[in-house]
């Protein structure tokens, strides 16, 4: 997926948002990566984060449990950004910015970005909405929105996370796939 990055007319930022899905998997446990899902009478459920560059190409997918805040996979979503090649030199490592909603800002997130060199573009909680955030976080929303007709992946069946990951990966790449054979 080298060439996501270099297609990028706008600075690369990360978008990230997180959708439950139950996890009805076979039996009373959920396996594994699934909490109880606090909207659904805490029957299993996964999340679904997802950093994608400025069009909307998914470039790292990771599971989440269900109960658990959205704001703790930033932090490992960055960090699983793999190096990309495109001009000469080191191959870059980190975005330029990071966007995301509401449940992915707190201080200690974004001191860690900062850290990074990452700027972070996030509507503090509490602030009122109508940040004008939502014009260019649009390209993740579609992202999730076309990853989540994958059957196995709206409803998880797999009780094994590997099993879940490589549907994850192989609904990922189907919209790379989509996407850069219409270009």
């Amino acid at each position: 997926m080298a060439c996501c990055w270099k297609c990028c007319t706008r600075p690369t930022r990360l978008t990230g948002h997180a959708r439950g899905s139950t996890a009805r998997a076979c039996g009373r446990s959920g396996g594994e990566e699934t909490g109880p899902n606090p909207t659904d009478c805490r029957k299993p459920g996964s999340q679904h984060h997802v950093a994608s560059d400025a069009q909307g190409t998914p470039l790292v997918p990771l599971p989440g449990a269900a109960n658990r805040p959205d704001g703790e996979n930033l932090i490992p979503l960055i960090d699983a950004i793999p190096a990309l090649a495109g001009r000469r030199g080191r191959p870059r490592r980190r975005p330029d910015a990071a966007q995301g909603d509401r449940a992915y800002h707190s201080k200690a997130r974004v001191a860690a970005l900062r850290q990074r060199g990452i700027e972070p573009i996030m509507a503090p909680r509490g602030s009122p909405h109508g940040s004008g955030l939502a014009a260019t976080r649009w390209p993740i929303e579609r992202t999730l929105s076309w990853l989540h007709p994958v059957r196995r992946l709206r409803v998880r069946y797999d009780r094994r996370a590997d099993i879940h990951e490589a549907f994850r990966t192989l609904g990922c790449a189907l919209i790379c796939w989509q996407t850069y054979v219409r270009r």
